[in-house]
């Protein structure tokens, strides 16, 4: 199907129309979640449907998929690795193509030496239980030119939210009236009918697939009718497995049309004092700008930062302005932050982390582990 005498940059008024609903909108399960995007919008069922698959088709829109709450179905964390200049580009291919446990991969960097500054390469990780994440990690070692790691799991997570299309107009220091809610990363067991209902539900869609009767065909992928399907999806929404029905822009690299959704990726570090984090990563996770917020124990490689957090924008300074206003709202509500740093990402790669335990043991085989060596 081709899609190309549809418009499909951010900036005509119809698809800025639909990307503010569907970016971040559309939480939990929903049945038939275009209807809910074009409920959202005021834009025709339709259209909607036409204008995600140009956005799409055209690498405006890199995915469409319904997203997974993941620390509620995988152990994960944020790991930082230590990788000889010669060797950054060749280990960040690896980790990107060749392990599907790895997401997001960014080669990051300090405006000057700190603590932490020669860990340039970050990546997510989910290793499905009873697999063990340091046993991953080693293997990881052993394949590329890194030389050590660093595990920051995540102790608990803010509630965020704001859209890429929303957030470039956010002005330093807008956050929510209410602190960020505070969620959990306790992991819960599925059955063997959960994961394979998860495991079509959590595929990006293709092109042809977005459409208003998205469900139908991933209900007979899964062997199940379309109202136990969603009856199944519906259940783990309820358990808060289930995020939320998403597209997601391309915002690290320019669009067809030569325009880019931001330019500056930036984790925040911050060291609060021990019995402050909840309190500080939730006033963190409130502003706006944030993408992400966590309470991570950095330890002495990292200054023993302990709140961490990501921002995107297209001027540098515009990200340090929202950085500002953060340290300040922080000490406006009597929480000292001692150090603080900012790490910024440059080449980046970004898909989905593999969070199933039956591929999990397929690719140890085909990387020649004993799965049964890898357990915890």
């Amino acid at each position: 199907m081709t899609t190309t005498h549809v418009p499909a940059h951010v900036d005509d008024p119809v698809n800025a129309a639909i990307l503010a609903v569907s970016e971040d909108r559309i939480e939990g399960f929903h049945r038939y979640p275009l209807h809910a995007i074009a409920e959202g919008s005021g834009v025709e069922v339709d259209t909607v449907a036409a204008r995600i698959r140009a956005m799409l088709e055209a690498g405006t829109i890199r995915r469409v998929r319904q997203t997974l709450l993941s620390t509620s179905l995988a152990p994960g964390a944020l790991v930082a690795w230590q990788v000889p200049g010669e060797q950054l580009d060749a280990t960040f291919d690896w980790m990107f193509g060749e392990d599907p446990f790895t997401g997001h991969v960014v080669i990051r960097s300090t405006d000057r030496d700190t603590p932490g500054s020669d860990y340039r390469l970050w990546t997510t990780l989910k290793v499905p239980r009873p697999y063990d994440m340091d046993a991953h990690c080693q293997h990881l070692l052993a394949r590329t030119g890194a030389t050590a790691y660093k595990l920051l799991p995540a102790r608990k997570l803010f509630a965020l939210g704001v859209g890429h299309v929303r957030r470039r107009d956010i002005e330093p220091g807008a956050k929510t009236d209410e602190p960020g809610r505070v969620l959990d990363t306790e992991v819960v067991d599925l059955t063997e009918r959960e994961w394979r209902v998860l495991t079509a539900l959590k595929r990006e869609l293709t092109v042809d697939e977005v459409r208003p009767d998205v469900w139908e065909l991933r209900a007979a992928e899964a062997e199940e009718t379309f109202a136990d399907f969603c009856a199944v999806a519906e259940d783990l929404a309820a358990r808060d497995i289930v995020g939320r029905f998403s597209t997601f822009l391309e915002h690290a690299k320019r669009h067809a049309d030569g325009t880019r959704v931001t330019r500056y990726n930036a984790l925040f570090h911050w060291r609060v004092p021990a019995g402050e984090e909840i309190r500080a990563g939730r006033e963190v996770g409130r502003h706006h700008c944030m993408t992400h917020a966590y309470w991570r124990e950095g330890g002495p490689e990292f200054a023993d930062v302990n709140i961490m957090g990501v921002s995107h924008g297209t001027d540098k300074q515009r990200v340090l302005a929202h950085k500002a206003a953060i340290d300040a709202h922080l000490a406006d509500v009597g929480i000292p932050v001692d150090y603080t740093n900012v790490f910024w990402g440059g080449r980046s790669e970004i898909k989905p982390s593999e969070i199933s335990p039956f591929a999990y043991r397929d690719w140890c085989r085909a990387q020649g582990l004993d799965p049964q060596a890898m357990t915890a």
